[in-house]
């Protein structure tokens, strides 16, 4: 992972034009391609990214930034995503540029409720739906593995997150794994669910937003206690 602190503009082009003026940022390129700007606020969210695969190229001898005259840059970065988006980082000043190696992740270690709420899920896919089939538990993709990918009746992929409480960040989470499995000519076209004993009211209007459904859960009902019950909205 590469990471610079730096004095930039950023200008998107894509299926929409953004604009970021001159300020200073946080620059991420991580070893998967991915390049993010972040402000020093909003948790985790970049102001502005460029999902792999991309390529970066790096002008050290650019012209002045057409959106602040005057202004003298040290470098123009393009950053061109598969469908020919744009980003582009003008950099004025640079006060930190640093690489790190932080090796392979162990992944996220889920609590005991929720990952065997993600076992009794796998085997039993038609908890989620009629006709669905475990295609794999803890499907690969470049920034992690996704919980379950399933097959329903008629053949279409289902991702599922499965969570113990389904807050915002679960389904930002699986947008982005379904952003990467949508790219895969393999599978066709995934659709997403969110899976969660309960799920607040936020994040189902932000899944729904997203084409994402929603499965609340029975646990004592998955552990044989009850009927298996659970509502698909």
């Amino acid at each position: 992972m590469r990471l610079v602190v730096a004095d930039c503009s950023v200008d998107y082009a894509g299926r929409l034009t953004a604009h970021l003026p001159m300020a200073t940022r946080l620059i991420l390129i991580k070893a998967d391609g991915s390049v993010s700007i972040h402000a020093d606020d909003r948790a985790y969210k970049p102001l502005n990214w460029m999902s792999p695969p991309c390529t970066l190229t790096i002008d050290e001898s650019p012209e002045s930034d057409e959106a602040a005259p005057g202004v003298a840059l040290e470098a123009r970065w393009q950053v061109r995503g598969k469908d020919g988006e744009l980003l582009q980082i003008s950099i004025a000043r640079v006060h930190h540029d640093s690489s790190h190696e932080l090796g392979v992740d162990p992944g996220l270690r889920k609590d005991g409720v929720e990952a065997h709420l993600q076992e009794l899920l796998a085997a039993n896919p038609e908890t989620l739906g009629r006709g669905w089939a475990l295609v794999r538990r803890e499907f690969p993709t470049a920034i992690g593995p996704v919980d379950l990918l399933c097959r329903d009746a008629d053949g279409t992929h289902i991702a599922v997150e499965v969570k113990r409480r389904g807050e915002i960040d679960g389904v930002e989470q699986l947008t982005r794994y379904l952003e990467l499995l949508n790219r895969d000519p393999l599978l066709g076209k995934v659709r997403g669910v969110f899976a969660a004993q309960a799920i607040k009211p936020q994040a189902r209007v932000l899944a729904t937003d997203r084409g994402i459904a929603c499965v609340t859960v029975d646990y004592d009902a998955l552990r044989g206690l009850d009927d298996p019950d659970s509502r698909l909205f």
